[in-house]
């Protein structure tokens, strides 16, 4: 009897949460910080309108971080339903809770690939040509929840240099995210800048993708002043994550509206992304195993 009347308690919950998710009334959607919020705002205005008309939502509702943090913690407290997000930033949320998001898609670039990489960035005029020229110098990270900005250039530089960055560099500082942190290298604040980028395409663009590729198109650095002086070996790209208490069904709908988002508008699609991507590819949680456990190891949850 007991056996019975907990499988009917347990069925009528799953069946209150199923109906919940069903009527979701408000879609709350999450932005990484990195750029300035107006920028966000405006990039993002274009997918809330679509995902309202879609899915019928009352609202949707966006919120710009001030730090990658924000994001991660929205998530984890189920305060936010859906966000794209870093690898090292997954990595974050997993460590902390696994069963919190549910990774649905991830960016595919023009040649096919499903990675980019973090690029070490200075300014021509300051003589540096490679990471090993920077030694004593100063280095800017991006934001700490950053894979590109932070964790794999204080994983992978050292590999060049053969010291920790703390040793080899005068200085390291954080810039408040990627936009943030190239101007400061552009501004000479930095002598290095680490964010990301497709790496792929032509510099004098900024590449495809990326940090750089936002800058160079809204005008604010000009490409023939800056020099690469650093890559890393390739990072997976970050996931479009949902919060996993929604369940199977939402999670299928979003990867289908999120996949068809290239060809029902590009132009939304180019500014949600900022660059030259050609759409998105369906990733599980596996795909993000390596940047977990290099995070684990450098810098915990």
């Amino acid at each position: 009897m007991l056996k019975k009347t907990l499988l009917a308690a347990a069925a009528l919950l799953a069946l209150v949460g199923s109906a919940s998710a069903a009527d979701l009334k408000e879609f709350r959607v999450g932005i990484l910080g990195g750029e300035n919020e107006a920028d966000r705002l405006r990039n993002y205005a274009c997918l809330a309108d679509h995902l309202k008309q879609t899915f019928g939502f009352e609202k949707v509702s966006l919120f710009p971080a001030a730090d990658y943090d924000g994001v991660i913690q929205g998530l984890l407290g189920g305060t936010l339903d859906f966000a794209e997000l870093g690898a090292s930033g997954y990595a974050a949320t997993y460590i902390k809770d696994p069963k919190a998001v549910t990774p649905i898609l991830t960016t595919e670039q023009k040649d096919g690939s499903t990675g980019y990489y973090s690029i070490g960035l200075a300014l021509k005029s300051s003589g540096i040509k490679t990471i090993m020229d920077a030694k004593g110098k100063k280095l800017g990270y991006a934001d700490p929840d950053s894979t590109s900005g932070y964790l794999v250039p204080l994983t992978q530089i050292p590999k060049t240099t053969g010291v920790p960055n703390d040793k080899f560099f005068g200085a390291t500082q954080f810039n408040g995210g990627h936009e943030n942190n190239l101007l400061a290298a552009y501004d000479g604040k930095v002598d290095v800048a680490v964010d990301d980028s497709s790496g792929i395409g032509n510099f004098k663009d900024g590449f495809t993708s990326g940090t750089f590729r936002k800058e160079v198109d809204k005008g604010a650095v000009d490409p023939n002043k800056l020099v690469e002086v650093w890559r890393s070996p390739l990072i997976p790209n970050g996931p479009l994550v949902v919060r996993t208490a929604l369940g199977a069904e939402w999670q299928t709908k979003l990867a289908d509206f999120f996949t068809k988002l290239p060809t029902t508008d590009k132009k939304c699609f180019d500014a949600v992304e900022g660059g030259d991507f050609k759409g998105y590819v369906p990733v599980k949680p596996d795909f993000y195993n390596a940047i977990i456990d290099v995070r684990k190891n450098a810098i915990g949850g």
